[in-house]
Protein backbone atom coordinates (compact mmCIF):
# COMPACT_ATOMS: atom_id res chain seq x y z
CA UNK A 1 0.00 0.00 0.00
CA UNK A 2 1.32 3.22 -1.25
CA UNK A 3 2.16 6.32 1.76
CA UNK A 4 -0.38 8.71 1.14
CA UNK A 5 -3.26 6.32 0.68
CA UNK A 6 -2.56 4.46 4.31
CA UNK A 7 -2.88 7.64 5.39
CA UNK A 8 -6.25 8.43 3.72
CA UNK A 9 -7.91 5.22 3.82
CA UNK A 10 -6.90 4.43 7.81
CA UNK A 11 -9.81 4.31 9.67
CA UNK A 12 -10.60 4.21 13.47
CA UNK A 13 -11.93 0.79 13.59
CA UNK A 14 -14.44 -0.30 16.64
CA UNK A 15 -15.70 -3.60 15.88
CA UNK A 16 -12.86 -6.58 15.01
CA UNK A 17 -13.38 -10.17 13.44
CA UNK A 18 -12.48 -12.42 15.98
CA UNK A 19 -9.86 -13.86 13.83
CA UNK A 20 -6.40 -14.50 15.59
CA UNK A 21 -3.37 -11.91 14.56
CA UNK A 22 0.24 -13.65 13.00
CA UNK A 23 2.36 -13.25 15.29
CA UNK A 24 4.46 -12.31 11.80
CA UNK A 25 1.65 -9.30 11.57
CA UNK A 26 2.65 -8.07 15.25
CA UNK A 27 5.97 -8.58 14.83
CA UNK A 28 6.12 -6.20 11.60
CA UNK A 29 4.02 -3.85 13.54
CA UNK A 30 6.35 -3.27 16.21
CA UNK A 31 9.11 -2.99 13.44
CA UNK A 32 7.21 0.22 12.40
CA UNK A 33 7.15 1.05 15.75
CA UNK A 34 11.26 0.92 15.96
CA UNK A 35 11.78 2.99 13.60
CA UNK A 36 9.78 5.75 14.60
CA UNK A 37 11.70 9.07 14.86
CA UNK A 38 12.02 9.82 18.86
CA UNK A 39 13.90 13.17 21.10
CA UNK A 40 17.82 12.05 20.81
CA UNK A 41 16.49 8.75 19.51
CA UNK A 42 15.62 7.79 23.02
CA UNK A 43 12.47 5.65 22.10
CA UNK A 44 10.89 6.02 25.28
CA UNK A 45 7.90 3.63 24.52
CA UNK A 46 7.01 0.35 25.61
CA UNK A 47 4.04 -2.11 24.75
CA UNK A 48 2.08 -4.47 26.35
CA UNK A 49 0.51 -6.65 24.73
CA UNK A 50 -2.79 -8.00 26.03
CA UNK A 51 -4.52 -10.84 24.44
CA UNK A 52 -6.57 -12.60 27.91
CA UNK A 53 -10.40 -11.51 27.87
CA UNK A 54 -10.84 -11.07 31.41
CA UNK A 55 -7.80 -8.88 31.19
CA UNK A 56 -9.54 -7.09 28.20
CA UNK A 57 -12.50 -6.98 30.23
CA UNK A 58 -11.18 -5.52 33.36
CA UNK A 59 -9.47 -2.81 30.82
CA UNK A 60 -12.82 -2.08 29.32
CA UNK A 61 -13.83 -0.89 32.58
CA UNK A 62 -11.72 1.67 32.80
CA UNK A 63 -12.79 3.82 30.10
CA UNK A 64 -15.00 6.94 30.61
CA UNK A 65 -18.77 6.34 30.39
CA UNK A 66 -19.97 6.34 27.08
CA UNK A 67 -16.79 5.95 25.38
CA UNK A 68 -17.50 4.00 21.91
CA UNK A 69 -14.59 2.18 21.89
CA UNK A 70 -15.48 0.02 25.11
CA UNK A 71 -16.79 -3.27 23.36
CA UNK A 72 -13.86 -2.47 20.81
CA UNK A 73 -11.35 -3.22 24.17
CA UNK A 74 -13.48 -6.40 24.95
CA UNK A 75 -13.62 -8.07 21.71
CA UNK A 76 -10.43 -7.18 19.96
CA UNK A 77 -8.03 -10.00 19.68
CA UNK A 78 -5.86 -8.06 20.83
CA UNK A 79 -5.41 -4.94 22.67
CA UNK A 80 -1.94 -3.21 23.13
CA UNK A 81 -0.85 -0.60 26.11
CA UNK A 82 1.37 2.09 25.13
CA UNK A 83 3.51 3.25 27.99
CA UNK A 84 6.46 5.18 28.01
CA UNK A 85 9.37 5.71 30.68
CA UNK A 86 8.96 9.16 31.89
CA UNK A 87 12.22 11.75 32.19
CA UNK A 88 13.72 10.05 29.24
CA UNK A 89 12.46 11.75 25.81
CA UNK A 90 13.32 15.79 26.33
CA UNK A 91 15.21 15.44 28.98
CA UNK A 92 19.87 15.78 29.35
CA UNK A 93 21.30 14.91 32.02
CA UNK A 94 18.18 14.51 34.08
CA UNK A 95 17.01 18.03 33.13
CA UNK A 96 13.79 19.23 30.84
CA UNK A 97 15.18 20.66 27.85
CA UNK A 98 12.18 22.13 26.70
CA UNK A 99 9.04 24.41 28.39
CA UNK A 100 7.23 21.42 27.10
CA UNK A 101 8.87 19.61 29.93
CA UNK A 102 8.53 15.63 28.94
CA UNK A 103 8.58 14.86 25.31
CA UNK A 104 7.24 11.70 25.77
CA UNK A 105 3.91 11.90 24.64
CA UNK A 106 4.54 14.18 21.64
CA UNK A 107 7.07 10.61 21.04
CA UNK A 108 4.35 8.01 21.43
CA UNK A 109 2.51 9.72 18.77
CA UNK A 110 5.25 9.11 16.47
CA UNK A 111 5.59 5.52 16.86
CA UNK A 112 1.53 5.15 17.67
CA UNK A 113 1.24 6.59 13.81
CA UNK A 114 3.71 4.13 12.87
CA UNK A 115 1.49 1.68 14.19
CA UNK A 116 -1.63 2.73 13.35
CA UNK A 117 -0.19 2.95 9.73
CA UNK A 118 1.36 -0.59 9.82
CA UNK A 119 -1.57 -1.87 11.09
CA UNK A 120 -3.97 -0.65 8.46
CA UNK A 121 -1.37 -1.76 5.95
CA UNK A 122 -1.35 -5.44 6.92
CA UNK A 123 -5.36 -5.36 6.59
CA UNK A 124 -5.41 -4.71 10.27
CA UNK A 125 -7.55 -1.88 12.26
CA UNK A 126 -6.93 0.01 15.45
CA UNK A 127 -8.53 2.29 17.10
CA UNK A 128 -6.67 5.04 19.83
CA UNK A 129 -8.32 5.39 23.07
CA UNK A 130 -6.57 7.88 25.33
CA UNK A 131 -10.60 8.31 27.58
CA UNK A 132 -9.38 5.94 30.35
CA UNK A 133 -8.10 6.03 33.95
CA UNK A 134 -4.72 5.16 33.40
CA UNK A 135 -3.86 4.93 36.63
CA UNK A 136 -6.23 2.20 36.78
CA UNK A 137 -5.24 0.53 33.81
CA UNK A 138 -1.46 0.46 35.20
CA UNK A 139 -2.64 -1.25 38.55
CA UNK A 140 -4.06 -4.08 36.36
CA UNK A 141 -1.06 -4.77 34.13
CA UNK A 142 1.57 -3.57 37.44
CA UNK A 143 3.26 -1.47 35.35
CA UNK A 144 5.77 0.41 37.68
CA UNK A 145 5.50 4.29 38.79
CA UNK A 146 8.48 5.21 36.38
CA UNK A 147 6.02 4.36 33.61
CA UNK A 148 2.88 6.35 32.27
CA UNK A 149 0.07 4.58 30.62
CA UNK A 150 -0.68 6.69 27.18
CA UNK A 151 -3.26 4.94 25.37
CA UNK A 152 -5.56 1.52 24.99
CA UNK A 153 -5.06 0.26 20.97
CA UNK A 154 -7.17 -2.42 20.33
CA UNK A 155 -5.90 -4.54 17.28
CA UNK A 156 -7.73 -6.98 15.11
CA UNK A 157 -8.86 -7.38 11.84
CA UNK A 158 -11.92 -4.81 10.80
CA UNK A 159 -15.37 -6.38 10.88
CA UNK A 160 -16.58 -3.00 8.98
CA UNK A 161 -15.07 0.29 7.71
CA UNK A 162 -16.52 3.62 8.02
CA UNK A 163 -16.72 6.39 5.95
CA UNK A 164 -14.08 8.90 6.11
CA UNK A 165 -14.92 11.66 8.52
CA UNK A 166 -14.65 15.39 7.38
CA UNK A 167 -11.36 17.15 7.14
CA UNK A 168 -10.16 20.32 6.90
CA UNK A 169 -9.31 22.16 3.41
CA UNK A 170 -5.56 22.83 4.11
CA UNK A 171 -6.43 26.85 3.79
CA UNK A 172 -7.98 26.61 7.29
CA UNK A 173 -4.88 25.75 9.05
CA UNK A 174 -1.87 26.53 7.11
CA UNK A 175 -0.46 29.81 8.01
CA UNK A 176 2.78 32.01 6.04
CA UNK A 177 5.52 33.75 7.72
CA UNK A 178 3.20 35.08 10.38
CA UNK A 179 0.16 33.45 11.89
CA UNK A 180 -3.00 34.05 10.78
CA UNK A 181 -1.77 35.27 7.48
CA UNK A 182 -3.09 33.31 5.29
CA UNK A 183 -2.11 34.54 1.82
CA UNK A 184 1.16 33.15 0.61
CA UNK A 185 4.61 35.18 0.15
Amino acid sequence: MELMEAIKSRRSIRSYKPDTIEEEKLNQIFEAVRWAPSWANTQCWEFIVVKNPETKKKLSETLSKGNPATDAVKTAPIVLVACAKKGVSGYKRGEPMTSKGDWYMFDMGLAIQNLTLAAHSLGLGTVNIGAFNAEEVAKILGVPENIEVVELIPLGYPEKIPNPPPRKNIEEFVFYEKYGNKQKS
